[in-house]
């Protein structure tokens, strides 16, 4: 019965993300996608610090240990994106995503689907050892990779178009980077089976992957805007991302 949990959500979780990324991206707004980027983060700080960690603690019987995990997935991801360019950007004009440096830095963006595979391919993960902990769990994690997925597939899409591709071709690439997710999933589920003792050090990854994601990649661009009204505006929709998760945990537990 999980795995056809983890296989639903994920097929559902891909078609959200997807269908909302072609809208968005077909018309790109510069202050719907922040305002989706600061909701995002909220969701994602959610998850990790109501849900993804204190799960990860009741199942370890030692803490140090994870938190110790936690600080080394965090310099991991670092490193990944320093070494890979495995960046978050939600729009044309960040140095990891710029159109001009994309297409000098590989053929016609696929730099950006090669990152987007193996992005998709870890949600994947992140996802099946949620849902073995529990089934509240897994929907509460898949809710936020969903969030944060959102405003990175409304910049890949875009960046595709501009480099070149027919909407078709992008939609295509898409589609096939998006398998990755459920390819990961089904993958980790029969592993993880055979590993119990592993998921609260996956749990612990998802959660710093989670917290660099939040921290890292999406909340420098929120400083771009400084006027009182956009700062308001954005800790509102942060809070209103905590709010989400909260009120799911209070009604799945």
């Amino acid at each position: 019965m999980t795995f056809f949990w983890i296989v639903g959500t994920c097929i559902i979780a891909g078609l959200i993300s997807f269908i909302l990324a072609i809208i968005f991206a077909s018309k790109v707004n510069k202050t719907i996608t922040n305002n989706m980027v600061s909701l995002a983060i909220g969701t994602l700080l959610g998850a990790v610090f109501l849900e993804i960690l204190p799960h990860a603690l009741e199942l370890s019987e030692n803490h140090h240990n994870l938190m110790f995990t936690v600080l080394i997935g965090i310099l991991s991801f670092f490193t990944l994106e320093k070494l890979l360019i495995w960046r978050h950007c939600h729009g044309n004009h960040c140095e990891a995503h710029a159109v001009e440096a994309q297409i000098s830095k590989s053929k016609k963006g696929s730099l950006i689907l090669v990152g987007d595979l193996f992005h998709n391919f870890v949600d994947g993960i992140l996802i099946t050892s949620a849902f073995l902990v529990n089934i509240n769990l897994g929907l509460v994690t898949a809710l936020a990779i969903i969030a944060h997925e959102i405003p990175q597939e409304v910049g890949n899409v875009s960046i595709l178009l501009q480099s070149g591709y027919s909407k078709m071709q992008a939609i295509f690439f898409n589609v096939i980077a998006s398998l990755a997710t459920l390819i990961g999933a089904t993958l980790s589920f029969f592993v993880l089976e055979s590993f119990q003792h592993l998921i609260p050090f996956i749990l612990a990854i998802a959660a710093s992957s989670m917290l660099y994601i939040s921290v890292s990649d999406l909340m420098p661009g929120l400083h771009e805007k400084t006027e009182l009204s956009d700062s308001s505006l954005q800790v509102g929709l942060i809070s209103i991302g905590i709010l989400i998760i909260f009120v799911i945990h209070q009604y799945l537990h």
